[in-house]
């Protein structure tokens, strides 16, 4: 027999939250596995682009990150060829003498010094995401799912060009200001999070989001969300319990197609 039919709906919300708390239990994986699986989960979801966009994760030590090596698609990362490079992109450690970092990551260093609270940025031009920024358009959040980017994606509306100067590190730093992403008019998007599963669940999430905007702008007028509504399911389904939940379910699935990304 029911208990809870009494119940409030906050009242309901903290009781799922706790259990999803209990229920999602410590990290298994440590930060560079993390990052890898991340690249794989979302190369799966259509965020490859040759060897474009970045997916980095503060590491161990103070001013320093985990990146890929440049070369490398999202489908051949592992744990192993990782690279650890500084502020200058210095290659502290890698699995070569001559491996090297993507250039464009210098704007990821402007972001991880201007944002404290983020531990891990994703870059990337996936194919919807890429599309809208062509129209020059801000991401609109109009559906539930998506509703964990409600107020919380800013826009850059001016291509900076190539990112590897300084110049585009502190203009995209600005223009993100205190939001989990933002949309690159002409390129493509960046997400951060306070951790490596906050930033692939939202990664996913912009590329359906946009993928959903499109589709809605070709049928009619989007029509805006219940603004308190919005805002209770943005700071419900941007919990750490729920990226953990999401982020365990894309691991399963990247670890079934790429058994290889985790070599330890």
């Amino acid at each position: 027999m029911g208990t809870t039919f009494d119940q409030s709906k906050p009242e309901l919300m903290q009781r799922a939250a706790r259990s999803l708390a209990k229920d999602t239990g410590p990290a298994q994986w440590s930060t560079r596995q993390k990052v890898a699986l991340t690249c794989r989960a979302l190369f799966d979801r259509g965020h490859d682009s040759g060897l474009a966009g970045q997916i980095t994760a503060r590491a161990e030590q103070p001013g320093t990150y985990y990146t890929q090596r440049l070369g490398l698609g999202f489908d051949e990362i592992t744990d192993a060829n990782l690279l650890v490079v500084d502020e200058d992109l210095n290659v502290l450690d890698g699995p070569t003498a001559t491996a090297m970092a993507n250039p464009a990551n210098r704007f990821h260093s402007w972001i991880y010094r201007a944002r404290p609270d983020v531990a891990c940025i994703v870059h990337t031009h996936p194919f919807h995401v890429a599309a809208l920024s062509m129209l020059e358009t801000p991401l609109v959040i109009s559906q539930m799912d998506t509703t964990p980017l409600y107020d919380d994606c800013a826009f850059l509306p001016n291509w900076p060009g190539v990112p590897v100067g300084n110049e585009e590190g502190e203009i995209i730093a600005d223009a993100l200001g205190d939001k989990k992403a933002i949309l690159l008019a002409h390129h493509g998007q960046i997400v951060v999070g306070a951790s490596v599963e906050e930033a692939c669940s939202l990664a996913v999430l912009i590329e359906r989001a946009a993928a959903l905007q499109l589709a809605a702008m070709a049928a009619g007028t989007i029509k805006e969300l219940p603004e308190d509504l919005a805002r209770e399911a943005h700071d419900w389904t941007l919990s750490p319990s729920r990226s953990a939940a999401n982020f365990a379910y894309y691991a399963r699935r990247a670890l079934a197609g790429h058994p290889d990304a985790i070599t330890g």
